[in-house]
């Protein structure tokens, strides 16, 4: 009997604070909305510590959206410590303390070309490489990392190039993974051994030189917009970096930041 009421005590406590939906007339994206959903049901008790929480297609059911977008509110909330995930066996809930500070999202993407032109994608090579020595001093390791050039074509021309490297045991599986073509920074989240928590960024302009003048499609020498980013776990562990190199008459770079908190 004495359960039975604490049951019910429970579920009246549960019910006093009625679950918010998405509003899709909200200029929010959807992920963004959820990621707030999502943090609302941990911090008000409905979703317990170490709790299991409910499987991507019943979310995707109850707020009537796609799974790309329960999957990022989930991967936000990863990130931030909020939640973990266990292979093979599901989401649980990791922590209900409170993220200090102002968190933003930021869209990790080139794709500022137009929609009125053809952007296609070249994998130039993907394999077990000795990575260069920026690289090395990037990711702290003298040992050989996974390295996937890409170059971006509009129009049929050449807009930029992308270095990818990877340690291999970020990635164990990585032969196995369609990396090339999809995105890197979603690939690491989805199946890496550690989760990205923050990205460092740097800009600057260098030269372009044998075969990254080459396969930019100018001549040595030449000025180029050159993007580091070094991606890295929440212990500090680096998880990737990516080097992009795009030419300054056809490459325009654009960084996207949205507050998620």
């Amino acid at each position: 009997m004495m359960q039975d009421e604490t049951q019910l005590l429970q579920n009246k406590t549960q019910n006093k604070t009625p679950n918010k939906t998405i509003d899709r007339f909200d200029r929010e994206k959807l992920y963004i909305q959820l990621t707030r959903i999502f943090l609302e049901e941990i911090n008000s008790g409905r979703w317990q510590m170490e709790q299991q929480i409910p499987t991507e297609d019943e979310l995707c059911k109850k707020y009537n959206v796609s799974k790309i977008t329960v999957r990022q509110a989930i991967n936000n909330l990863v990130s931030d410590g909020c939640l973990i995930k266990i292979q093979g066996k599901g989401t649980f809930v990791a922590s209900n303390l409170p993220v200090v500070g102002l968190a933003m999202k930021t869209r990790l993407t080139e794709e500022m070309f137009g929609k009125e032109v053809k952007v296609e994608k070249e994998v130039l090579f993907k394999g077990i490489k000795e990575p260069p020595s920026d690289a090395k001093g990037y990711l702290k390791t003298d040992d050989k990392t996974y390295y996937i050039l890409n170059r971006r074509m509009v129009n049929g021309e050449p807009a930029y190039l992308e270095e990818s490297f990877v340690p291999c045991q970020m990635l164990p599986e990585i032969e196995d993974l369609d990396i090339a073509q999809s995105s890197l920074y979603s690939v690491l989240q989805e199946k890496g051994a550690k989760k990205i928590f923050k990205v460092l960024q740097t800009i600057e302009i260098s030269q372009a030189w044998e075969d990254s003048a080459k396969n930019l499609d100018i001549g040595e020498g030449v000025s180029v917009l050159v993007v580091h980013r070094l991606f890295l776990s929440s212990d500090g562990t680096p998880v990737a970096y990516t080097r992009l190199m795009g030419r300054g008459d056809r490459y325009k770079f654009q960084t996207e930041f949205e507050r998620i908190r």
